[in-house]
């Protein structure tokens, strides 16, 4: 009798859930109609490195499958490589998207809502690319997951990480189908617990770095902190990028507002994050501290960091203050500058705090001295890199086909 009474509840709420999908507006798309897009040369561009991208994943994936690590260029003493990179590269992005879309329904500033659905499903779709790049960084990647429930870390800070960007990437769901369906109360209430969690789940990946005692370039509360502002910089990039395409750069006068107010955040932001960044590498070299100082002179030596400065920071925000964000056009091509240096960013964070080893000492009679470390990323590396890249335009174009991204009147 009480299976019989479970079995009853259990379908209940099956069909209850089949219900509320069911209510889900969304679009019936065939393979056919996702292949018939306007032939321009961007819209072709843009397919073919799709296509080429996510072949790349296929071969790199293949190759990792084959050969497991030995397919990277990371080694014990540079163990963190290319993919760790690129896995914050997309988690930055999609926390920064999170923000973006929650100015709109959560904290309720009508200029911004036109962008909220838009802002919320690339958030969601830049962490599947997240996800689906760091996979193949972890050597198990299924057995992770059953003992991330089983036996929780509770002192570690990668643990929280997995733990809370996964609590944020269901919650992003549940708020992008309410707003879907026009439920803009519930909306609010996952947005807001699902920006509350992701800010979480981000500062804690800093703390990745910042818990880093033997890496004392990385030590300290700066990254917790830094990740968050950087977030919301890259969310904005983003924002152009995606209102840029959405109108082939003949933006609508509502769209122009929300752009300007949004670029004069983004000037702010900068300033604050090269006031930021000013600040740490002159503590870091400040009193020759062993290990800290040499490491930042090294890296105000890499052209990585330069780039980084002027791709990210320089010319965004020269291009902004220029005439106050009136020249949307021209921000956007400065947003595409800007991503490239966020992805310096997020490379450099990972590469330039492990590039002096830990032993500098000779252990053996005949060893050489140990030198700073050197690391490309393998091809393999790269492939996979790109694949993500590719998954997520894929993702986005799949969604604008599918669902409605603009605001409803």
């Amino acid at each position: 009798m009480a299976e019989t009474v479970e079995n009853a509840e259990e379908k209940g709420f099956v069909a209850q859930a089949k219900a509320f999908v069911a209510t889900i507006p969304y679009n019936k798309v065939s393979i056919k109609e996702l292949l018939n897009f306007e032939k321009t040369p961007r819209n072709m561009l843009i397919a073919v490195l799709t296509v080429a991208f996510l072949a790349m994943f296929v071969v790199g994936v293949a190759t990792y499958l084959v050969h497991g690590h030995h397919a990277y260029n990371v080694t014990r003493e540079h163990p963190w490589g290319l993919l760790i990179a690129v896995y914050i590269f997309f988690v930055v992005s999609s926390t920064g998207l999170c923000i973006i879309g929650s100015l709109g329904d959560v904290f309720g500033f009508k200029d911004y809502m036109l962008i909220s659905k838009r802002a919320i499903f690339g958030s969601i779709v830049t962490i599947i690319a997240g996800f689906a790049v760091i996979a193949f960084e972890i050597g198990h990647p299924v057995t992770m997951l059953i003992y991330n429930v089983l036996s929780p870390g509770l002192t570690s800070a990668i643990w929280w990480m997995g733990t809370l960007y996964g609590l944020y990437l269901t919650f992003m769901i549940i708020e992008f189908v309410f707003l879907l369906k026009g439920d803009m109360k519930k909306a609010k209430i996952f947005g807001l617990t699902g920006l509350l969690v992701g800010l979480a789940a981000h500062s804690n990946l800093g703390s990745v770095f910042g818990f880093l005692n033997a890496r004392p370039i990385s030590n300290g509360v700066f990254y917790p902190t830094y990740f968050i502002l950087t977030a919301f910089i890259t969310g904005v990039f983003i924002a152009f990028i995606l209102m840029g395409f959405r109108y082939r750069l003949d933006f609508p006068e509502k769209v122009k507002t929300m752009l300007t107010g949004l670029a004069k955040i983004q000037a702010l932001l900068i300033s604050i994050l090269i006031f930021f960044v000013t600040w740490k590498m002159l503590t870091d070299i400040y009193g020759g501290m062993p290990n800290r100082s040499e490491v930042a002179l090294h890296i105000l030596g890499s052209w990585t960091f330069w780039a980084e400065v002027v791709l990210a920071m320089v010319i965004p925000l020269v291009l902004i203050l220029k005439d106050m964000g009136k020249s949307h056009v021209v921000l956007f091509w400065a947003s595409l500058s800007g991503m490239v240096g966020v992805f310096f960013m997020r490379y450099n964070l990972v590469h330039d705090t492990q590039l002096k080893p830990l032993q500098m000492m000779k252990i053996r009679e005949y060893q050489l001295a140990p030198e700073w470390i050197h690391y490309f990323p393998s091809s393999t590396e790269i492939m996979i890199s790109l694949g993500g890249l590719g998954l997520c335009m894929l993702l986005y174009y799949v969604g604008t086909k599918l669902f409605n991204l603009d605001e409803d009147h």
